[in-house]
């Protein structure tokens, strides 16, 4: 099922997509199983993270991330890949994150929806 967006919203994404670096879900999946080093941050409500994530994922909510970023991920050059949903709020998340400083910032395009529809793997501890 495909959520709606407002225009006004697709439109801030949007401009926040041109911003950032995306990543797919198979290069997503394709790092964890090299087990390459970078923080992946789920940006979704906490009732979404709690109903199933990706394995190893962190929860920064996009309501708090940039709020707690610094106090979880001091190091602006950490390596990250943001996702949610369906790669909007990460983007937004991501955006705001490199005007933070923060260099290598990725946002996995597709979301969680994506990783589902490929059946990968879910945690929900």
């Amino acid at each position: 099922m495909t959520h709606q967006h407002s225009p006004r919203f697709l439109r801030i994404a949007e401009d926040a997509r041109k911003h950032v670096r995306e990543v797919s879900i198979d290069d997503v999946k394709s790092r964890l199983d090299r087990n390459e080093q970078f923080l992946l941050v789920d940006v979704r409500e906490e009732s979404e993270f709690a109903a199933g994530h990706l394995p190893g994922a962190i929860h920064l909510g996009k309501g708090i991330i940039e709020r707690d970023i610094e106090g979880r991920v001091p190091d602006p050059t950490t390596p990250m890949v943001l996702y949610c949903g369906g790669g909007f709020r990460s983007a937004l998340a991501a955006d705001n994150l490199r005007k933070m400083g923060y260099t290598h910032v990725l946002s996995m395009a597709g979301g969680i929806r994506g990783w589902r529809e490929r059946a990968f793997p879910l945690t929900s501890k």
